[in-house]
């Protein structure tokens, strides 16, 4: 019995910039009337101008669909009416691309691609990641969250920095886009210093006896741990300059 076809889900807002909105229709020296004429004029919406005040006022929150259409009406990009992106279709409509022209650019079928966008959860060969990043423009730490594998990533770093951080230089590579390209630096010096830096915490905490503070309680190394993923971008950029 073949599988149901994948349809798409409902239109979950995006992560609307209410502030960013209100500055770019007032540059233009229009009010929330002339936006919703806009709207409906061009883009067959049915969107008045109280609607358009809510959503200044951070009291709705327009669809991809409708920011779309706002981008259009406000003489701008989408992205610059959203806040920082996360998620693929975050990403997705800050390009104001729809699913079926993203599918087909990463050379995926409908179904396929939408399933992992609903799941948040990316699982393209290399051919289509590399495209998803080049259409997105997504840097290696966009690409990470977007696609789902920030906690992957965090626990991989996590046991790289307090075992042997050799063993992880493969496992690592392999997850990031693009392999060792993805990082300025390479892998196996950022993992060296990141692994240093954990150790020297978790020294300080064994030279000092279990004494009291931050590293008598191994409360640096826990800190330390949690922050792993942020840790690891700084040094993947700082790597060289040190």
């Amino acid at each position: 019995m073949p599988l149901p076809s994948a349809t798409p889900a409902p239109d979950a807002p995006p992560p609307f910039d209410a502030l960013a909105a209100r500055r770019l229709r007032e540059a233009l020296g229009m009010t929330h009337g002339h936006v919703a004429y806009g709207l409906q004029s061009q883009y067959g919406l049915d969107i008045g101008p109280d609607l358009v005040a809510a959503w200044e006022r951070g009291l709705r929150t327009p669809t991809s669909r409708e920011v779309s259409a706002m981008a259009g009406v406000l003489w701008c990009s989408p992205a610059e009416l959203l806040l920082a992106a996360r998620t693929l279709r975050e990403h997705r409509t800050a390009h104001g691309l729809g699913a079926d022209d993203m599918a087909r650019r990463v050379g995926l079928g409908l179904d396929a691609y939408l399933r992992m966008e609903e799941a948040g959860r990316w699982r393209g060969n290399d051919r289509q990641t590399a495209a998803l990043v080049a259409e997105l423009g997504l840097s290696p730490a966009q690409f990470i969250t977007a696609a789902g594998r920030e906690e992957e990533l965090a626990e991989l770093l996590r046991s790289a920095v307090t075992t042997r951080w050799q063993a992880y230089v493969r496992p690592l590579v392999k997850l990031l886009p693009g392999g060792r390209a993805a990082l300025p630096n390479p892998p196996e010096d950022v993992l060296l210093r990141l692994h240093a830096d954990y150790q020297s915490r978790m020294v300080a905490t064994l030279g000092w006896g279990g004494g009291v503070g931050d590293a008598g309680d191994g409360a640096a190394g826990r800190e330390f741990l949690k922050s792993i993923v942020e840790r690891f971008w700084e040094r993947a950029e700082a790597t060289r300059q040190m």
